[in-house]
């Protein structure tokens, strides 16, 4: 149960922002554990931003929407907003994929990553501006996380060593189980399913383009492409 815990704790820590006191000594096998507990990552920043979309503030929806973006990026301490800019630099260079390999490693910002962050921002906006029911980001958020695991644990690490290669091997089943709640949701199946050909799509063009394995920016480039396909799910038709 301890360990559980523990696992539960580190999830937490490592992709959110909430208050908690950081763990001091990471063991082997932690991260991997952890991964168990994404879901609990997407109710905590969906829960919020779900909050806020809910609560009946007297401003223009426009500014609650960009309200709701600013507490995404605050909450997930732009953790997958990163990999998503990272990402985009290195998978549409004109390189090879050992190259492409290098290019996620440097710091700065190219054209291509600018580019897809900014539109990502716009598209993220547009949708929690959309007359979506307000427990949509909640499911998004929690499907992203949860259904993250099923490429990590299908494709290879791109980079042995990495964070990324210590998260595999999660518990792909308790994650769902945690996750199951938000089927109950109206709309839920709908934007699930959605995420994951969202998540698949999205990770079968990063393997490709880096050599037939993933590293940690490209699970943060899948998390927010499952993240807006869900949401795209509940703004079809409305």
């Amino acid at each position: 149960m301890r360990d559980q815990l523990r696992a539960a704790h580190l999830a937490l820590t490592f992709l959110t922002t909430l208050p908690l006191p950081h763990i001091k000594e990471v063991r082997d096998g932690d991260f991997a554990r952890a991964s168990a507990y994404y879901p609990l990552a997407g109710y905590a920043v969906g829960g919020a931003v779900a909050l806020l979309l809910w609560l009946p503030v007297p401003l223009p929806t426009g500014v609650i929407a960009a309200l709701g973006v600013g507490a995404w990026l605050l909450l997930t301490g732009m953790l997958h907003f990163d990999g998503l800019v990272d990402s985009a630099d290195a998978l549409f260079a004109m390189k090879t994929p050992a190259e492409r390999l290098v290019i996620l490693r440097d710091v700065h910002v190219g054209a291509f990553g600018l580019a897809t962050g900014g539109l990502y921002l716009l598209l993220l906006w547009s949708l929690l501006s959309a007359p979506i029911p307000p427990l949509a980001p909640l499911v998004a958020a929690v499907a992203a996380r949860t259904l993250l695991l099923i490429p990590m644990n299908t494709y290879p690490a791109a980079r042995a060593e990495s964070l990324g290669a210590r998260s595999r091997e999660g518990r792909v089943w308790a994650a769902l189980l945690i996750a199951a709640p938000t089927l109950l949701i109206p709309g839920a199946w709908a934007a699930c399913l959605a995420a994951l050909v969202g998540a698949l799509l999205a990770a079968a063009f990063s393997a490709r383009r880096l050599g037939g394995g993933l590293n940690g920016d490209t699970y943060g480039l899948i998390v927010v492409t499952a993240e807006l396909t869900a949401l795209t799910a509940f703004a079809w038709g409305r």
